[in-house]
């Protein structure tokens, strides 16, 4: 009879029964009595009131009663740990057994029961089985090493065990190597600063010659490892690659893609021009083949791998475009990342054989299948231009079966096409007319406005078609009422006498009789436009359009290299990076792949490529602005305790008073972020500029509970283009109650927006957790460049010749100056003269902006009095 019986009886007064059974002097009967007892715990019954009946039965030498017992221990350790600790002696005993199964089956049990009572009396034991002559024993104690270092990483610090780990890399036996490392790597991961791992070329070596003896698992565990290692030049890349390659033809696909996984790393390092880097892309592309012939759970996971691989190497699988082929009884989500991998392979050489492959699938009874089909129709036309006519006719040919599905995917395919060759293919606009009337789907039908509204002169009945789709415009979506809108606003502008009524009638539904902010805003800035300038009109509303490619797919260059490093996890499958989906107090490592051998780091080349575009406001907006700066105090954030009592805003034109100027060591420390609005994180700080060089000098404090890592600011578009000059140096995880004080230095030739006030900053700081957004206002001072002194001459000749609309002047109460001269040109405030008149002294100061704009200054200081008059020129030297 088999053991299910164990699982059949739920009569009452069981748990005594089983009492007398477990204490009982008759094996047998003991055993099928922790038999029961462990069926009860399996279907959730509670059975922890015979825990000291279970624990007097370890004292046996029955293996299978053995395992039993230590399998209750484990379940109710954490709830009965007063009791757990009577098993403890039971533990060191086992420890110490003849049979090593019995050795490592006690070893492992200790390192489950997650009691913090009893982890300290494990240690000893742990010790002699991390030794013992048995490699099954120093394979499980060294995973027991890393359980016991999630419940207490101190200990096993203090203990040593984790040089012991580090010296079983070294072990003659290639499974306690595999086992040795996958400790290390677990513990690295909530240490991700920690040197354990510390990989070099003997110890690589060593993990090189364990790989080909140890099981499947141990084999991951090992290729994992390397992939984490960076070689010293491409001839050690090459050897580890050698040694790797066997790996591709194993049984196990985890195996194949953790091997795979270090070749695309390693590749990196591979000059082009060299034989090997030929011979290991035509190794690499069977093994990916051979995946896909297995179950479909397994090809959708290969699948998605193939397609990071296939992005960052195409031509690995360049000759393999049969291999992704749809078959009739594929599942929907293999055919569907077959498809996009078709269409990231798709070139001149194979076009012909994709489109006969597309316009079969089109055919299809599964309709979301043949929307993919069709629109990848459209992205084969856009990414080769070779085959944009034949793709242009296919999408005719299916248009013609009059299916509503794929009419309308083709009509939004087509709009794309278009875009990508503008005069080309307009001659097909008619065929596409004739089928308004089947247009049901807010995507297909803001598509063809597009078109009706783009090519309004080319169609004679334009006006009448965009009628159509007005008489229900309440009842549109909003992207086809935002595409009607401005078709409508383009047919004006270009059949301005024919369609007055039409552009007033639609302006008029978008702005007055919608709730839709979007469409109003929209409606409103059109209505401004043709009524103001008709001539900027049509500049903005029929400006030449950017040419769309097929790179609008691509993932993000950094991004595909951090999912490159993971490939075979995860991250791989839902093509984000572990922090995305990964919770939790550890610190997830971001992975780069090493520098390339072939073209240098493109990350800072598309860093800049993706900055916004700079809207620089005119000179004129920033004088009126800077003679305009608010000497009332500010309300940002608490006001700074400050020795000598000024009585004037933090964010005057001299940046916080003049004696704030003269004070060149005081710093103005605001809470730009409290923690109660950052999920826990506290953001001071100030700005300084010294030694030339502008500053950002912040605090981050964590009041959470979790450790925050990945730290990474970016400022918004600003009025003097302010921007980071580098990255935010969080180098340490930020702990739970601890404070990190960070420097980040600025530099002004980021991108241009005046500001209200001008002054005013926007940052966005990011970690682990979220994004978090604030506004600062930083000192104008910080912006005085040092090279802001002017010749005597020039200033008396500039002085009188600015106009007096550039003159402001401000009365400073309650200041008390001494040694200005000296302490303002700290400040990068240089005094050029200086005279006394009717007992008044008088200080001419000049001072420039990053920007260009001089400010020149009149100080007028009578002594004994603390109230000054500062008369401000702006002027903006013609260059």
């Amino acid at each position: 009879m088999t053991d299910s019986k164990y699982f059949t009886t739920t009569k009452k007064g069981e748990i005594f029964e089983l009492k007398a059974e477990l204490n009982s002097d008759k094996k047998e009967k003991k055993k099928e009595a922790v038999k029961k007892v462990i069926a009860s715990m399996t279907v959730g019954k509670d059975v922890s009131a015979l825990f000291p009946d279970v624990v007097n039965c370890m004292q046996t030498d029955n293996l299978e009663l053995k395992k039993l017992v230590y399998l209750y221990l484990m379940n109710y350790a954490k709830s009965q740990p007063d009791m757990a600790i009577m098993a403890v002696n039971t533990f060191v005993k086992d420890c110490e057994d003849p049979n090593p199964l019995i050795r490592a089956l006690a070893v492992r049990t200790m390192g489950c029961i997650r009691v913090d009572k009893i982890t300290e009396y494990l240690c000893e034991p742990l010790r002699k089985c991390l030794k013992d002559e048995d490699p099954y024993v120093r394979k499980t104690a060294a995973v027991c090493v890393a359980k016991l270092h999630d419940i207490n990483a101190q200990l096993v610090e203090d203990q040593g065990f984790l040089d012991t780990l580090k010296d079983l890399i070294s072990d003659s036996n290639p499974m306690v190597v595999a086992n040795a490392v996958a400790a290390l790597s677990e513990i690295a991961e909530s240490h991700p600063n920690s040197n354990l791992l510390d990989l070099n070329p003997q110890t690589i070596n060593k993990l090189l010659t364990a790989l080909n003896e140890c099981t499947e698992w141990g084999q991951i565990f090992i290729l994992d490892c390397l992939a984490n290692y960076t070689p010293r030049d491409d001839r050690e890349s090459q050897s580890i690659c050698e040694r790797v390659t066997p790996r591709l033809s194993h049984a196990n696909s985890a195996v194949v893609l953790s091997a795979v996984k270090v070749l695309m790393k390693f590749m990196e390092m591979l000059p082009k021009d060299l034989d090997y880097y030929g011979t290991l892309l035509k190794k690499l592309a069977p093994p990916l083949v051979t995946l896909l012939s297995a179950e479909p759970e397994l090809q959708y996971v290969a699948l998605r791998n193939i397609n990071l691989i296939v992005q960052r190497r195409p031509e690995i699988l360049k000759h393999e475009m049969k291999v992704f082929f749809v078959k009739y009884n594929d599942p929907i989500y293999v055919k569907l990342e077959k498809l996009d991998i078709m269409i990231r392979l798709a070139s001149q050489a194979n076009i012909a054989q994709v489109l006969a492959e597309l316009k079969e699938y089109a055919t299809e009874v599964d309709v979301d299948f043949v929307r993919k089909a069709v629109r990848a129709i459209g992205r084969c036309a856009i990414k080769v231009e070779q085959s944009a006519e034949r793709c242009v006719s296919t999408l005719l040919d299916l248009i013609q079966t009059k299916v509503n599905y794929v009419v309308q995917e083709a009509i939004v395919v087509i709009k794309d096409i278009f875009r990508k060759y503008p005069n080309k293919y307009e001659s097909v606009i008619a065929t596409l007319c004739e089928n308004l009337d089947s247009l049901d789907e807010p995507e297909a039908r803001a598509a063809m406005i597009w078109i009706v509204g783009e090519y309004a002169e080319r169609i004679d009945n334009a006006d009448e078609l965009l009628e159509s789709f007005l008489e229900g415009f309440h009842d549109e979506s909003t992207q086809v009422q935002l595409q009607l809108l401005t078709a409508i606003v383009k047919l004006f502008l270009k059949k301005p006498t024919e369609t007055q009524e039409l552009v007033q009638q639609v302006l008029s539904l978008a702005t007055q009789d919608s709730d839709n902010p979007d469409l109003r805003d929209r409606g409103y800035i059109y209505w401004r436009l043709l009524s103001t300038d008709p001539v900027a009109a049509k500049e903005v509303v029929l400006a030449e359009k950017p040419l769309i490619s097929e790179e609008t797919d691509l993932i993000e260059p950094t991004l595909l290299e951090e999912l490159i490093c993971h490939i075979g996890t995860l991250a791989s499958v839902y093509h984000k990076p572990p922090s995305a989906f990964v919770e939790g107090s550890r610190g997830v490592q971001h992975k780069r792949l090493p520098a390339t051998a072939n073209s240098p780091d493109a990350s800072s080349a598309a860093a800049v490529a993706d900055a916004p575009p700079a809207v620089i406001p005119s000179q004129g907006d920033l004088l009126g602005d800077l003679l305009n700066l608010d000497l009332t105090p500010t309300t940002t954030g608490p006001t700074p305790a400050v020795s000598t009592g000024i009585q004037m805003g933090a964010m005057d034109l001299l940046g916080g008073g003049l004696d704030s100027l003269t004070m060149i060591d005081s710093v103005w420390v605001q809470v730009w972020v409290p923690a109660m609005k950052a999920k826990g994180l506290e953001i001071s700080g100030t700005f300084a500029r010294r030694a030339g060089v502008i500053q950002m000098e912040m605090t981050l404090s964590n009041k959470a509970m979790s450790v925050m890592t990945d730290f990474a600011i970016q400022f918004n578009r600003n009025s003097f283009g302010l921007a980071p000059a580098g990255p935010l140096q969080v180098l340490i995880p930020l702990s739970p109650n601890q404070s990190i004080e960070v420097t980040l230095p600025l530099n002004t030739v980021g991108p241009v927006m005046k500001m209200d006030p001008l002054s005013n900053l926007q940052v966005a700081v990011k970690n682990n957790i979220d994004v978090f957004y604030f506004s600062c206002q930083y000192p104008i001072s910080i912006l005085f460049v040092e090279d802001g002194k002017m010749e005597r001459q020039v200033f008396l000749a500039t002085w009188k010749d600015i106009p007096n609309e550039n003159e402001s002047q401000f009365q400073i109460k309650d200041c008390h100056l001494n040694a200005a001269s000296s302490k303002l040109q700290g400040s990068n405030i240089f005094t050029i003269a200086k005279r006394t008149v009717d007992g008044q002294d008088m200080l001419y100061q000049s001072m420039k902006l990053s920007n260009g704009i001089w400010v020149l200054a009149e100080l007028r200081v009578q002594a004994g009095n603390p109230n000054y008059t500062v008369t401000c020129l702006l002027w903006v030297q013609n260059t």
